[in-house]
């Protein structure tokens, strides 16, 4: 099959690490034995263990976890970022904190993008700059926790700029970096607000309303709209010019 999709000799072979003696050493001597020993594979990958409290996952143990049960607890962007969390070659202890701090750690990333952005005086070579060491961490065997770090970073940043066309550089480096690990795809606002968006004209007025309140000091009513939109889980975000977002706690 590897011959026929990708030809004598291709360039990736991934397996778990328990593979890699008999099953990938095998591999190697029959498929470059068929090949007047041509090279089979120029890279190999072999990734560590998935555990559950410290013990392999394994169909023997009954301890797995499919993806359409964790698909039932959280949205697939946050399955995949909790699996970034540990570089490929270390163990990964699959708990239910770990999905839920990277539910929270793209509630971040999303909430940096919400902020206002000016795209004509977006500078691209700031961009490009701040993508680097991004891209430098994916580079190094797949660094994917230091890459994480450095979404951090950006998210950081562009929430203490008060440069519109730095803040801009800063989201479009955001955008790409988690693009280049198939996250932040999708709108900030889809994935903040959830399954609320279907009920987004009524909470967008009850959050004029609130507005309307500020702005003749009835601080008792605003509050009191808050703390109902709250009991429903919808959290707002208020600054100086307002409430600029709202979204769907988890």
């Amino acid at each position: 099959m590897s011959e026929a999709h990708l030809g004598e000799t291709f360039d990736i072979h991934a397996g778990g690490l328990d593979l890699i003696f008999p099953h990938h050493e095998n591999e190697i001597a029959q498929s470059e034995c068929a090949h007047a020993g041509r090279q089979f594979v120029r890279y190999w990958m072999h990734n560590e263990f998935l555990t559950d409290a410290g013990d392999k996952m394994s169909k023997s143990l009954g301890n797995i976890r499919t993806t359409g049960e964790l698909l039932d607890e959280a949205p697939g962007e946050a399955i995949r970022l909790a699996l970034l969390t540990a570089h490929y070659r270390d163990p990964l202890d699959w708990t239910n904190d770990r999905l839920r701090r990277a539910r929270q750690s793209l509630d971040r990333f999303y909430r940096a993008l919400t902020l206002p952005r000016d795209t004509v005086f977006e500078r691209f070579g700031e961009a490009a700059e701040a993508l680097r060491p991004v891209r430098e961490a994916l580079e190094d065997d797949l660094n994917t926790p230091l890459a994480l770090t450095h979404l951090h970073e950006l998210a950081g940043a562009i929430n203490r700029t008060s440069s519109d066309a730095e803040r801009s550089a800063l989201q479009r480096a955001l955008e790409a970096g988690g693009q280049l690990m198939g996250l932040l795809g999708q709108s900030p606002l889809d994935w903040l607000q959830g399954s609320a968006k279907a009920d987004a004209d009524r909470i967008e007025q009850r959050i004029a309303e609130r507005a309307a309140f500020r702005r003749q000091r009835r601080f008792r009513e605003a509050d009191h709209i808050r703390a109902e939109l709250g009991a429903e889980g919808v959290l707002l975000e208020d600054r100086p010019d307002g409430t600029t977002t709202w979204w769907q706690k988890d």
